[in-house]
């Protein structure tokens, strides 16, 4: 049995509460549902920014109406410290996801992504402290490497950052680290690599590459490949990332008071490869998408060109171990991007 198996049956026979934010978001809508199913009590916090409603109704329909019974959806924004003073209140557990996650949009409104960001996470470190929990999990970023040329990813070797939401995360860090060396507060940031799966926003400017691209081909509009399709990524299935949190947050290792951990495969594929795979995946149920080609521009400002996470220290700490593949999830998620988008 692996530790997160061993970890979610402990979960189901002493149920605890946990609180998400970004509740209604890609990530958090995940987090809410494992939670859920897993027989624990969640309270889903989101000020519906980004986050969507729908994605909270489709966990409502997933998980049946008992274990809908235990959930609480609280309309409170983290940049305001009341409003965490007042979700944090009987938490055993916290799992932090609320945030804005665009590079493009942080290079034009810094300021906006300054105060979800680093305001907000600031503030649920005070209400953490002072309603007395043990530990933080928060969503970190593989962006906190910026320039720094070292491949695969190793935690303990970042470059400068190379745009405002790189380092609102970088800031997340340290204020994590200086709170637990001023009050012993622990903290587990989760660099999260290229995350996907269902319930990920196809739409607007800033939209994750995978369901954009497979709402473009299904439309047989142009896909664009910022740069000359060289450029590499380690995508990761959501699954792993609802592992990675759960672990993060149970774990009773003796290193764990204040650390960082990549969240991702441990591979590379390059931008063209990508388009390759979903073409070929959405051409099985649309036969006239196989020959379309992408149409590649220039490099997009703040984009690193190459990223590839060493993984080996969430495995030696967390028990972290992926369970699903590129592949994996690609097939596990096309469905519901051909159903949605």
């Amino acid at each position: 049995m692996s530790r997160y198996q061993s970890v979610l049956s402990s979960l189901e026979a002493k149920p605890l509460r946990w609180v998400v934010t970004g509740a209604a978001g890609f990530i958090g809508s995940h987090l809410v549902e494992k939670l859920l199913r897993t027989g624990q009590t969640v309270v889903g916090v989101d000020n519906l920014a980004t986050g969507k409603r729908h994605n909270l109704e489709q966990v409502q329909q997933a998980v049946g109406a008992e274990a809908w019974s235990r959930f609480t959806f609280a309309e409170r924004d983290v940049r305001l410290l009341d409003d965490c003073l007042a979700f944090l209140e009987g938490a055993d557990h916290v799992l932090h996801q609320a945030g804005i996650g665009s590079v493009p949009l942080s290079i034009e409104k810094p300021r906006e992504v300054h105060d979800a960001n680093v305001t907000g996470f600031l503030n649920l470190l005070i209400s953490a402290r002072q309603h007395g929990l043990k530990r933080v999990v928060y969503a970190s970023s593989s962006s906190v490497y910026g320039d720094d040329p070292v491949m695969p990813k190793r935690e303990d070797s970042i470059g400068t950052p190379l745009s405002p939401y790189a380092a609102s995360k970088y800031m997340d860090e340290v204020y994590a680290a200086t709170f637990q060396k001023c009050h012993g507060l622990e903290s587990v940031g989760l660099r999260y690599f290229n995350i996907f799966g269902p319930r990920q926003d196809p739409h607007g400017a800033y939209a994750a590459v995978i369901p954009l691209w497979i709402s473009l081909l299904r439309k047989q509009e142009p896909v664009f490949i910022n740069g000359d399709g060289s450029t590499t990524r380690d995508f990761c299935y959501v699954a792993n990332v609802v592992q990675a949190n759960i672990l993060a947050a149970t774990a009773e290792h003796p290193d764990l008071q204040c650390e960082a951990f990549n969240v991702g495969l441990g591979g590379r594929t390059t931008l063209t490869e990508l388009f390759d795979s979903l073409r070929d995946a959405v051409a099985r149920l649309a036969p006239e998408l196989a020959g379309l080609t992408p149409t590649y521009r220039d490099f997009r400002a703040g984009d690193v060109q190459h990223s590839m996470a060493d993984i080996y220290k969430a495995q030696r700490l967390l028990g972290y171990e992926p369970t699903h593949s590129v592949a994996d999830g690609l097939s596990e998620a096309l469905e519901w991007y051909w159903d949605n988008l």
